[in-house]
């Protein structure tokens, strides 16, 4: 079993790399997000799992032993192979993942490419209490990509919001929203909306 491997980045594919190890080039299927940041020459350590079937030997490296833990349990979903588990950890976090799945929220899953409706229910149902869920408390409002947060203000007084009500709606929102929700700009903005209610007419701006 490969467990984990550093070595020298050669190439560079969009959700493969292929890292030299003692002179010899292994190819390994990552996440998309991993792939985007990673370069020809970068020295990489990456957690692997390793797939075996009877035509082939496949490897699929990760960043964090808790994306490699995860990635292992979607596996056990009924459905649900390395490609598509790969393609949930390409488009969610492992935070998200945890808060979709404590959320009972098949959602997130239904969005990512190749999981339809019905293996989306079967990941949120199959790791029900495997995964340890997020706090949702004020304090983990940081968790919010700052982005997002300041997209969201900028809607909020082009609707005619002053700029301190907008920042502290949004603020307020994101602290009491999930981790999925308080990523996604669409999601944020019409959770704050909903919460400010009907947009002032006319209203002074700063």
């Amino acid at each position: 079993m490969i467990s984990s491997l550093r070595g020298t980045t050669a190439h560079v594919d969009a959700d493969t790399l292929v890292v030299e190890v003692g002179g010899v080039g292994l190819t390994v299927a990552v996440p998309a997000g991993l792939a985007r940041s990673t370069h020809p020459g970068d020295v990489v350590h990456i957690h692997t799992h390793l797939v075996v079937r009877e035509d082939a030997l496949s490897l699929f490296g990760f960043e964090t032993r808790g994306e490699l833990a995860v990635f292992s349990l979607l596996l056990g979903v009924t459905g649900v192979g390395p490609k598509s588990a790969l393609g949930v950890l390409s488009g969610l976090s492992v935070e998200q993942i945890a808060a979709a799945v404590a959320a009972d929220d098949d959602a997130p899953f239904r969005r990512v490419p190749g999981i339809g409706p019905k293996t989306a229910k079967l990941i949120v149902v199959q790791l029900a209490g495997k995964l340890e869920a997020p706090v949702r408390t004020a304090a983990r409002v940081i968790d919010a990509p700052a982005a997002v947060l300041t997209q969201v203000a900028e809607a909020l007084t082009g609707l005619g919001w002053p700029e301190r009500v907008a920042t502290e709606a949004v603020t307020t929102t994101a602290a009491e929203a999930s981790a999925v929700d308080r990523a996604s700009v669409p999601v944020l903005l019409r959770l704050t909306l909903a919460a400010l209610g009907p947009a002032p007419h006319g209203a002074a701006r700063g």
